[in-house]
């Protein structure tokens, strides 16, 4: 396979896929950077725009899109990690139909607001791992195809579906909703997540990384179906909730397993 050298055009399409959210949703396409996980997109059979490689260089991966050559320097100052490994690829998104997703889905993972690409790119590797169909985040959390959540992820984002939906979304698929809180609360009744039944079709709702869930969903009368929290022994109040929704969704896996 023979590169292409670079030109400008190229490389600030590159820069502004990796530097901004608008620009990758404007071209529907993302940056991937490095050997694992540009094969592990390919594994899953998403699609390679182009790669891009030092100069001299054949660290390209199989014949997948167009293969540019950049300058000695310029590799290194688009990638977005210190130490790049090359190549760099760009991938094309994939259009799901969420209301699809949500009435095939039976394992969800709903996140309210997140907001830390890496808690993001770790849920979804735990999510991967714990065998969740469906990770859904509403609206104006951080963008799933950051380069951040990408590496976070090990990969896990090119296996595990993620939609942008509201919770009401979430529950006309006739997804039972259990909240995740770490403390009781008046008018609500919270049980320790291995006490509360996590089979059949159910979304863990996980909130904000400094707000929780918000007010209206906490209340009695909101939308939430059931409760759950972490029993803590010591003198931490709440864990991360990247933590939080791997501790929940092994629980739910070790359940649905024995439901089999």
């Amino acid at each position: 396979m023979s590169a292409l050298a670079f030109n400008n055009s190229t490389v600030q399409e590159l820069r502004r896929l990796i530097g901004r959210r608008s620009s990758r949703y404007e071209a529907r396409r993302f940056v991937v950077e490095g050997p694992v996980l540009v094969s592990e997109a390919l594994a899953a059979n998403w699609q390679i725009v182009s790669q891009f490689v030092p100069e001299g260089s054949d660290a390209w991966i199989g014949d997948f899109g167009e293969t540019f050559e950049l300058a000695p320097g310029v590799f290194e100052r688009v990638a977005s990690t210190q130490t790049p490994q090359p190549p760099i690829a760009i991938v094309r998104m994939r259009d799901r139909d969420v209301e699809a997703s949500l009435e095939s889905a039976s394992f969800v993972v709903v996140l309210d607001g997140i907001g830390d690409p890496g808690n993001l790119g770790t849920i979804i590797r735990s999510a991967e791992a714990a065998g969740v169909d469906l990770v859904v985040l509403t609206p104006g959390s951080v963008d799933p195809y950051s380069p951040k959540v990408v590496r976070s992820s090990a990969g896990a984002i090119f296996h595990v579906p993620v939609v942008v939906a509201d919770l009401d979304d979430v529950s006309s698929a006739g997804i039972v909703l259990v909240g995740t809180s770490s403390h009781d609360a008046p008018g609500r009744s919270v049980v320790a997540h291995t006490a509360c039944d996590l089979t059949g079709r159910i979304a863990l709702v996980m909130g904000n990384e400094a707000a929780g869930l918000p007010d209206e969903w906490t209340d009695r009368a909101g939308p939430i179906d059931r409760w759950i929290t972490i029993p803590h022994r010591g003198r931490s109040e709440s864990l991360n909730v990247a933590m939080a929704t791997t501790v929940l969704t092994f629980e739910a896996a070790r359940q649905r397993a024995h439901e089999r």
